[in-house]
């Protein structure tokens, strides 16, 4: 096992940013101080060798430009809130507006383009790297002093962990996660329509055309949302209004790890396992990609990532009917995804 640090590039502002490569069992993941970002994860195979599995870019430069969120840290709040405005505790909070009406990741401000403190550390079973932001009361239009911890690490037993915490000083709607996009073929080799996924999920959260919750929490079962067995993702992604983007419920009791998801990538004969201790996880299948220019001359197309996003659900500050987002002096945020591989 070992970390090695190096500078990654200088941002237009003079900020220096770092990039940590990871190594531990068979995997390689390096992760960069702008917005605590997952830029690659070398995986082997049976099948073809060993090829990088998340989408991105080559040089900081990409990352510093980047609208679609490559990998990043997402915060204070991930996905959508509707109408870019919230009520909590008598007042109301409004928030910019980048998704149409609505907030989308937090704004254009949003965590994914700050530079993250790190430090590097090592237990027996694995290798971290521990990032700290610190986000000052009114930032992007939250209320109240927040200190975000995240770790990002790899296991000998071929584990990607991630572990995000949060303390803030007054009531506040906290809802973090990682947005990488993977492609299990490897980045860059075409779409993943079939790959082969199970979701561990028997409800969705309904969404409008907007991509704003109705309220609805509906069964899986019979619609073109049901991952409950494994099947290609491509099967019913034309019997969605524009594929998948669409906040998944996890079974079991939130705030333990337990299993989310599954996919498999026949070609290549790899494999990932997720897993959570949120309440639920927001399948995106790559929908807007339009042709970004990515690694080593990729271009990505539409559908040519998938994401996985371990979270709370979308527009949570607007249905008090969905698990609380709300965290605050009595009530600090703590949240661990696990990503298995395996081939």
């Amino acid at each position: 096992m070992k970390i090695i640090k190096k500078p990654f590039g200088t941002l237009s502002n003079g900020e220096e940013v770092a990039l940590y490569t990871l190594s531990a069992g068979d995997l390689r993941l390096s992760v960069s101080t702008l917005g605590a970002t997952l830029t690659s994860l070398n995986v082997p195979s049976k099948k073809n060798g060993i090829a990088d599995v998340l989408l991105g870019y080559s040089t900081l430069g990409g990352y510093a430009v980047d609208t679609v969120f490559f990998g990043v840290t997402v915060g204070r709040f991930a996905n959508r809130i509707g109408g870019a405005r919230f009520d909590l505790n008598g007042k109301t909070f409004t928030l910019l507006k980048n998704d149409g009406e609505n907030s989308l990741h937090s704004g254009l401000k949003n965590f994914g383009r700050l530079v993250w403190e790190a430090d590097q550390f090592e237990t027996d079973d694995g290798v971290f790297v521990r990032f700290e932001l610190d986000s000052p009361d009114g930032d992007e239009g939250f209320p109240g002093a927040l200190k975000a911890v995240v770790c990002y690490g790899l296991t000998k037993s071929n584990e990607v962990v991630a572990t995000y915490k949060a303390k803030v000083d007054v009531d506040c709607p906290v809802n973090l996660t990682n947005h990488a996009y993977f492609n299990l073929a490897g980045e860059g080799r075409g779409d993943i329509l079939a790959h082969e996924a199970v979701i561990h999920s028997s409800y969705y959260v309904e969404v409008a055309a907007d991509g704003i919750p109705t309220g609805k929490i509906l069964p899986v079962q019979g619609t073109p949302f049901d991952f409950k067995t494994r099947k290609p993702i491509g099967n019913d992604i034309g019997s969605t209004p524009n594929g998948y983007d669409h906040c998944f419920v996890v079974d079991g009791d939130m705030g333990n790890l337990r299993p989310c998801a599954e996919v498999f990538e026949p070609a290549s004969g790899r494999s990932m396992r997720v897993f959570t201790t949120q309440p639920g996880v927001q399948f995106y299948s790559g929908n807007y990609l339009n042709g970004i220019h990515g690694k080593t001359g990729s271009i990505y197309a539409r559908r040519n990532g998938f994401c996985l996003e371990t979270q709370h659900f979308p527009d949570s500050p607007n249905n008090p009917q969905f698990p609380s987002c709300i965290f605050g002096p009595e009530r600090d945020y703590s949240e661990k995804a696990v990503f298995s591989f395996d081939w």
